[in-house]
């Protein structure tokens, strides 16, 4: 019987494909379970889960650790949300910094360091990101997941044919039914997206917190960039925040009224619901704009891109870009040294509700240090201060 040739092809392509299924599915695996260390400043005097808000939340992956520093003196009470969307992962890394080196002598401060960890876990579909980076350290290097904007297919699926908000009824886009920053107020018996901002919100209900900053990053052709977003309740602060940085911290940042007509995000849904003020931060990051060109490590870190260079000399852009890029040293320091200036506002205007913090650098110490100096190594570290994300 002759040999065939056609039956030893489809043989080959089956196991090259299925070898191809076995390192995708490994590759996917440890992204998804990937250990990101913290380690506590002498700050943080307690850590919660936020299924101690909300039970309906218990179990889930989005059981999110929460770092509470406390000072002595009684004051007000912040609230700072990090990884509300993982693609932008400055957000992220600058609550690492307030988790590992904050202290606080009047008032407390609840940082969160993964408010969507679901979307921690998996990339954009089809967007060739990375499925994670590692932040340079005095002591080697700390690798952390890249994230994506929606959570996790697998934790929440399918999506809906249309997405209708709860409670205003307004149809948004269909995949933003897995957006933390579309979903609030959220519902007690809703998606786990939902279900996660619904615990979030009892959370700022329970603790009486004053003002929550939900820390972003946005692409250059996006017009809401380099600003606070601010709820009507919060204009005042975040204007005078946006004069005193532009004119003292080295780099400018605007003010943005959120527009009460547009439903689902932290910064007009929780001013709406909650006695807080709620206030949202966006930096630039290239990494994320439709004119990129490889979406890599090195655009991921450094921020450097000629397609995006060259967008903005073509008009496109709605931030500078230039050969230094937007790296992500600059993206985190300015997250540092614009919460710091709303604190420092805020107490001089409620020194009854003061939040004073120390310990956290700010923008040119960021750039100057680079941010691993300011991650602490688990390995030199006290167990029982270590914290997984």
């Amino acid at each position: 019987m002759p040999f065939n040739w056609l039956y030893l092809r489809k043989f080959i392509l089956i196991t090259l494909g299925l070898v191809l299924m076995v390192f995708a599915g490994v590759s996917f695996y440890e992204s998804r379970h990937l250990k990101e260390p913290v380690v506590l400043s002498q700050g943080v005097t307690q850590v919660k889960k936020l299924s101690d808000y909300f039970r309906g939340i218990r179990g889930t992956i989005n059981d999110s650790n929460i770092y509470i520093l406390e000072g002595v003196k009684p004051g007000g009470t912040i609230l700072i949300l990090g990884g509300t969307h993982p693609e932008e992962p400055g957000s992220r890394l600058t609550t690492w910094i307030l988790a590992e080196n904050a202290e606080v002598d009047q008032g407390r401060v609840f940082v969160i360091n993964s408010a969507n960890r679901s979307a921690t876990t998996v990339t954009r579909l089809g967007g060739g990101y990375p499925p994670d980076f590692t932040i340079p350290t005095p002591w080697g290097g700390q690798k952390f997941r890249m994230g994506d904007r929606w959570s996790n297919p697998l934790d929440q699926w399918p999506d809906p044919e249309a997405y209708i908000h709860y409670p205003s009824r307004q149809e948004l886009a269909y995949v933003d039914i897995r957006n933390l920053n579309r979903t609030w107020p959220g519902r007690a018996n809703g998606t786990l997206t939902e279900k996660t901002c619904y615990a979030l919100i009892q959370l700022i209900r329970k603790e009486k917190v004053d003002i929550v900053i939900d820390l972003h990053e946005a692409e250059l052709q996006y017009p809401v960039i380099s600003t606070i977003v601010a709820h009507e309740k919060g204009q005042d602060l975040a204007a005078l925040a946006s004069m005193m940085i532009s004119g003292t911290e080295g780099f400018s940042i605007g003010m943005e009224y959120s527009p009460p007509a547009l439903h689902g995000l932290s910064h007009r849904e929780i001013g709406d619901h909650t006695q807080a003020i709620s206030l949202l931060l966006e930096a630039p990051e290239p990494f994320l704009d439709a004119t990129r060109g490889r979406t890599d490590r090195e655009l991921l870190l450094e921020g450097k891109d000629e397609f995006v260079v060259k967008a903005g000399k073509h008009g496109l852009l709605f931030e500078k870009m230039d050969e230094n890029g937007w790296p992500v040293e600059v993206r985190v320091g300015r997250h540092c040294s614009t919460i710091l200036q709303i604190l420092e506002l805020w107490s001089e205007e409620n020194p009854g509700k003061s939040v004073m913090v120390k310990g956290v650098p700010r923008y040119a110490e960021v750039i100057e240090k680079g941010i691993g100096n300011f991650l602490h190594d688990p390995a030199k570290a006290d167990s029982k201060r270590i914290y997984y994300e």
